[in-house]
């Protein structure tokens, strides 16, 4: 019979981590357990100097992970296939080359296959117009893409073929939120469905959150999600941002989630921080230009009457080859 080390209970998570960092837990069979210890396969004859038993333990299922393994396209092909794609609740959302499109719906329901959460695949065809709007086809599964998706306790209503939302800033969201200090008046504005608000709602204690975006059917997914959350200090206003700011009060912290143009902006957004506050920038940018893109920022402030510091840069994610989207945190001192 296979060897197993017998491990008391209490020590049985440690020491199983430990041996699965290791490279030395038998992940084909299962653990087994007897009132006291833990019976944990290992590959070896012994270790850490725990009593080594052989036990008939039972043998794991090996089920694939990756959609790959059971997708048949050409060998030729395979290098094309993309490494990952979004999930938005239960809708996977991939981009796919012109290679594969002729074997666009083997791909979506090899996805689907591997992965039991997900409902339906959609080929993703680009981000379209100032609503930033992908433009989704259902290559896979059943029903649209109008989802919930849950991040950090947090649930949102979306259909990302209305309005936008990007599943990979998840991390940033709680980062921002996070920093959020009691009473704080904040102005977010490029909201979408505001991601952002109902993060920094459940996860902090600002006193309002204006959450702006263009696109009516934002409006109606932040009403939505402010009832999933049960969240009342968000104020959703449909319109452009450059004139949606002008009637409220000056903010704590304005986040600037458009990274194509979001600097554009900075002017205004500027005006509507108060001296202290903290603006959120999220830019795309080549990244062997990234420290001339903080010191054209400082420059623009300067020129409009403002002197900001910026205390910290952080890439968020790969957008091409040689481009990432960062955030700056800036803070305007006058």
């Amino acid at each position: 019979m296979p060897a197993c080390i017998r491990v008391p209970k209490k020590e049985g998570e440690r020491v199983r981590a430990d041996l699965l960092s290791k490279g030395l837990l038998d992940i084909k069979r299962k653990i087994g357990s007897d009132e006291l210890y833990l019976l944990i396969p290992i590959l070896g004859d012994e270790y850490e100097g725990y009593e080594a038993v052989d036990a008939d333990l039972e043998h794991l299922e090996q089920t694939p992970t990756d959609y790959k393994e059971v997708l048949d396209v050409p060998e030729e092909l395979r290098p094309e296939l993309p490494t990952s794609f979004d999930v938005v609740g239960d809708v996977a959302i991939i981009k796919l080359p012109d290679p594969l499109m002729q074997y666009k719906h083997q791909i979506g329901e090899a996805v689907i296959s591997v992965n039991r959460s997900i409902r339906t695949v959609m080929m993703d065809s680009g981000v379209k117009g100032d609503l930033r709007i992908r433009e989704l086809e259902r290559i896979a599964g059943e029903g649209g893409s109008e989802t919930v998706h849950k991040e950090f306790g947090v649930r949102m209503a979306v259909d990302p073929s209305k309005v936008y939302f990007n599943p990979r800033l998840a991390a940033e969201r709680m980062r921002t939120a996070s920093l959020v200090k009691d009473g704080e008046t904040i102005i977010d504005m490029f909201a979408g469905v505001a991601p952002f608000g109902m993060v920094i709602c459940k996860r902090a204690r600002p006193k309002i959150v204006y959450s702006i975006d263009i696109n009516p059917e934002a409006e109606k997914y932040v009403r939505k999600n402010m009832g999933l959350n049960h969240v009342e200090n968000i104020v959703p206003i449909t319109g452009d941002a450059s004139e949606a700011v002008t009637n409220l009060p000056d903010a704590d912290r304005v986040i600037m989630n458009l990274p194509q143009t979001a600097d554009s902006f900075m002017t205004i957004a500027l005006s509507k921080t108060k001296i202290g506050g903290t603006i959120h920038l999220h830019k795309i940018t080549e990244r062997s230009e990234l420290d001339d893109l903080a010191e054209r920022i400082k420059r623009d402030a300067a020129a409009g009457g403002f002197e900001i510091t910026i205390g910290s840069i952080t890439e968020l994610k790969t957008y091409s080859p040689t481009m990432s989207v960062y955030v700056l945190d800036i803070r305007k001192e006058k």
